[in-house]
């Protein structure tokens, strides 16, 4: 990894009371990314912070289709997120639910704006730790990126 991949965060706004914005620039063509977001061989690869692993339950990267990843810990617990796909429009946008089945039933939509149901439940992602899971997901990303 280089040191600009290392240095490299996301961008966190809050533009509403609802929502999280999240900005981050990729070194790569966007149909290399949108493929790399989309490929269920992939995922494993890069979702998820620095010392987990992360397994695709189910991945249909199509509009009205579905996700499931588990994510295994270092040591041994394992958690869940799940989602449909509301569009995918190759190489530009998806948009898709997130839940984390550790509080079922808070669902966001996410494109690169979260917006949650309520602003206590956007406060509770924020303080969730989300920020630095999300910064090393993305740095396992630009790993996956380079090697394409």
């Amino acid at each position: 990894m280089t040191t600009d991949q290392q240095t490299r965060k996301a961008t966190i706004t809050t533009p509403a009371d609802r929502e999280i914005h999240v900005e981050r620039t990729f070194d790569a063509p966007r149909d290399e990314v949108f493929a790399a977001m989309t490929n269920p061989d992939l995922i494993p690869d890069w979702w998820g912070p620095h010392g987990t692993t992360t397994v695709v339950d189910k991945m249909d990267a199509r509009s009205g289709g579905d996700w499931r990843y588990v994510v295994k810990n270092s040591d041994g617990t394992e958690t869940g997120f799940r989602g449909a796909y509301r569009e995918v429009t190759a190489p530009e946008r998806i948009v898709q639910t997130f839940e984390w089945e550790g509080m079922p039933g808070h669902v966001s939509v996410d494109t690169a704006t979260s917006v949650f149901h309520t602003a206590e439940e956007r406060d509770g992602m924020l303080g969730s730790g989300m920020e630095g899971g999300m910064n090393e997901t993305y740095e396992r990303f630009d790993a996956v990126l380079a090697c394409a």
